[in-house]
């Protein structure tokens, strides 16, 4: 929630209320060091980087260091960038109408030098929220100078200012943030040319447009992101502009599945909608998060272009989609996804995999045994060989089972019933939750489980499967 904006709106009752001035550098340091000492995270909802990356940043925060990202794609680089903004104070008071937040008692722009000059202490003041305190750019090859640093206003010149005036500059999107945090993503991409501009803003802490005379002392903490330059085939830092930087920091991807399924859960759209209620269960949430754990691992699938853990969170969301249109098909109010719902895991799955394979039309196979491989880890670390011993022993006796989209939570659920034995592994997996939709679901994991662990055949077909015993 946004407070109101303290009172002062000359410079004179701004110094009467004592307010100081500080480099912006100096402001994030003061509420980060307020920040570590309570023992609060530095940002909310960014997870698995508390004892890696957040170390690292905080020591480039606390050395007042300019701060490039260095990861793979989706690896939470932006969002720690956009939430710098938190460490500023709320609000600032600039010279009024000042386009480069000018500091009241220093002023650097034409405008509010000759305003303050003229006014003194009655020189009018407005203040300006944190969020309004970033910049950001994504680099792409076509970013000019002008959109960065500057360039003469045509505009200003045609209503009568002459060329030499000061007056008819437009600033970039540097000097806008003055006194505030801006943002280069995708760094490489930006033009070398481009990225020696940006030498004086990182080093000398200034900017100069054109052929003017001028130059404006900028106040600014300039944060970028890119990929690792060992696969980025698009551009490269140039290596003064990387020499100006004072930290570099890599992130990665989530180093255990727990934490996985935690941005899983944090970052995905609930599937329930109207009257229907529509669930995941924590088993099926860890086999999404194995999959891309073990994406991660593959040797078909190309490490050099990273696997998001957005991947992670599209999955689940469709997982659930997938559950909420089946029960929508079936009338049911309660739906539980079921193994049978990880097939649609192959849309939300083809654009964010890069696959590696010598053999055309072969990335629906590798992807569904992929699948296969994240079923069969966790119902391992799930299922113990004694709770389904009986359970095997029923389908040699003659047991058929049939699971689908098509077959009503309800009458999965039936099994439990046929086959006693299976009630131990059920519970273990409902964590006692005797609905029909939760008991189907955990039914047909332990079937799954039991045919990827070679104890039970399987038919599919478009209408389902059939599980029957091997024998």
């Amino acid at each position: 929630m946004t407070s109101a904006h303290p009172t002062p709106a000359t410079l004179g009752q701004l110094k009467s209320s004592g307010w100081q001035s500080v480099p912006v550098k100096e402001e994030i340091r003061r509420n980060a060091v307020a920040k570590i000492a309570a023992g609060e995270p530095l940002f909310e909802g960014v997870m698995g980087y508390e004892q890696t990356v957040m170390p690292q940043l905080e020591n480039a925060l606390l050395a007042g260091h300019d701060v490039i990202f260095l990861g793979e794609r989706g690896q939470a680089k932006t969002r720690m960038i956009r939430s710098l903004t938190g460490l500023l104070d709320e609000w600032m008071p600039i010279v009024a109408g000042s386009e480069i937040n000018d500091d009241p008692y220093h002023p650097v722009s034409r405008h509010a030098r000759d305003l303050v000059a003229q006014h003194g202490d009655d020189t009018p003041i407005t203040w300006v929220h944190r969020d309004d305190r970033f910049g950001e750019k994504l680099a792409t090859p076509d970013t000019s100078i002008a959109d960065l640093i500057g360039e003469v206003d045509p505009i200003k010149v045609a209503e009568g200012r002459y060329l030499s005036d000061e007056l008819t500059l437009h600033y970039g999107l540097v000097p806008r943030t003055n006194r505030g945090i801006f943002a280069i993503n995708e760094i490489p991409d930006l033009a070398e040319r481009i990225q020696v501009g940006l030498l004086n803003v990182l080093e000398e802490r200034d900017v100069q447009i054109r052929g003017y005379k001028i130059r404006l002392p900028l106040d600014v903490m300039l944060v970028a992101s890119a990929n690792p330059e060992d696969y980025t085939n698009r551009g490269r830092i140039i290596t003064p502009l990387k020499d100006r930087f004072g930290s570099q920091i890599r992130t990665h991807y989530p180093l255990d599945t727990e934490v996985e399924v935690a941005i899983m859960r944090q970052e995905a759209r609930p599937a329930s909608v109207g009257g229907i209620t529509v669930a995941v269960p924590d088993y099926l949430e860890r086999v999404v998060a194995m999959f891309s754990q073990m994406a991660r691992a593959s040797n078909q699938v190309n490490q050099r272009s990273g696997v998001s853990v957005r991947l992670s969170v599209s999955n689940l969301e469709v997982l659930g989609a997938n559950a909420l249109r089946r029960g929508l098909r079936a009338g049911e109010s309660t739906v539980v996804a079921r193994v049978c719902d990880l097939d649609a895991l192959a849309a939300s799955s083809g654009g964010k995999i890069e696959i590696e394979s010598l053999e055309e039309g072969r990335d629906g196979i590798i992807l569904e045994n992929l699948v296969k491989g994240a079923v069969l880890t966790v119902y391992k670390e799930r299922v113990t060989p004694d709770q389904v011993r009986d359970v095997i022993g029923a389908f040699e006796e003659g047991i058929i089972a049939h699971t689908g989209e098509d077959v009503a939570s309800a009458d999965e659920a039936q099994l439990v019933e046929q086959i006693p034995a299976m009630r131990t592994a059920v519970q273990s997996l409902t964590g006692g939750d005797e609905s029909p939709a939760a008991v189907a679901a955990a039914v047909e994991f332990v079937l799954e489980g039991l045919h990827l662990s070679k104890r039970l055949n399987k038919d599919s077909s478009a209408a389902g499967a059939t599980y029957r015993s091997r024998s």
